[in-house]
């Protein structure tokens, strides 16, 4: 942990979301990563959390799972109807159902209670790292087109028509490696990324995730299709 002493973020730092309802911790994690050179702002619940979020365009949410009345889980199901910021769950529930409902919520990452505050700040630069905009296709294919979709490679934007489909980061990842394929399977292992929880089962809830988004019958895809034995294919017009 860096001194007490320690310079205060610049001004454009990341802005980080701290919510949860242990005093304590969130003033621990709230101190900590200010000193790790993140600006921070805390919330004691998620309705604390929502009035901070009316105010101020953040760069991650580090959200508790376990919180009295809205649970940290159902604040992310309800961000992810109309925001993609990403979100790091902290929660001390281990079982694989528990991490795989994290995931069909929309959270980007897991960290698992009591976790080492280094693997915190690994785990925070690893998912503002995945969520910079960057130019992620050669010049000859920014963009591809599957059915009545639009993917924007080089922005990460996903369109239907004059509408853009919101997606989370994780999605956004495995759009791109997909559409970067062009039309050649990508096994599971590769869309896993760094994230936490990266299994098979993880990666097979975020591509149903993804399928609802851009599938008319997510239980038949015509777009986003599985590969037997290899991974999964995205279905690109040439």
């Amino acid at each position: 942990m860096k001194s007490a002493d320690a310079a205060p973020p610049a001004d454009d730092a990341a802005h980080l979301l701290v919510v949860d309802d242990d005093r304590r911790l969130r003033k621990l994690l709230a101190r900590f990563l200010s000193e790790n050179g993140y600006r921070v702002t805390a919330a004691e619940s998620a309705a604390d959390a929502r009035a901070k979020l009316r105010g101020f365009a953040f760069d991650l949410i580090i959200l508790d799972w376990m919180m009295p009345g809205e649970s940290g889980i159902d604040l992310a199901r309800a961000l992810r109807e109309e925001s993609d910021v990403p979100i790091l769950m902290l929660t001390a529930r281990a079982e694989a159902d528990d991490r795989v409902a994290g995931l069909e919520a929309g959270v980007d990452d897991y960290l698992g209670k009591p976790f080492e505050t280094r693997e915190l700040l690994l785990r925070v630069a690893s998912i503002l790292r995945r969520a910079q905009p960057r130019a992620l296709a050669p010049p000859e294919a920014t963009s591809v087109r599957f059915g009545p979709f639009v993917y924007a490679l080089d922005r990460g934007e996903l369109r239907h028509g004059e509408e853009t489909v919101r997606l989370t980061e994780r999605e956004r990842e495995m759009l791109t490696l997909l559409a970067r394929a062009q039309g050649d399977s990508v096994p599971r292992e590769a869309l896993a990324g760094a994230g936490g929880g990266a299994n098979e089962r993880a990666v097979d809830v975020q591509v149903n995730r993804l399928r609802r988004k851009i599938e008319r019958d997510p239980a038949n895809p015509q777009h986003l299709q599985t590969a037997r034995g290899s991974g999964y294919r995205l279905l690109i017009e040439r």
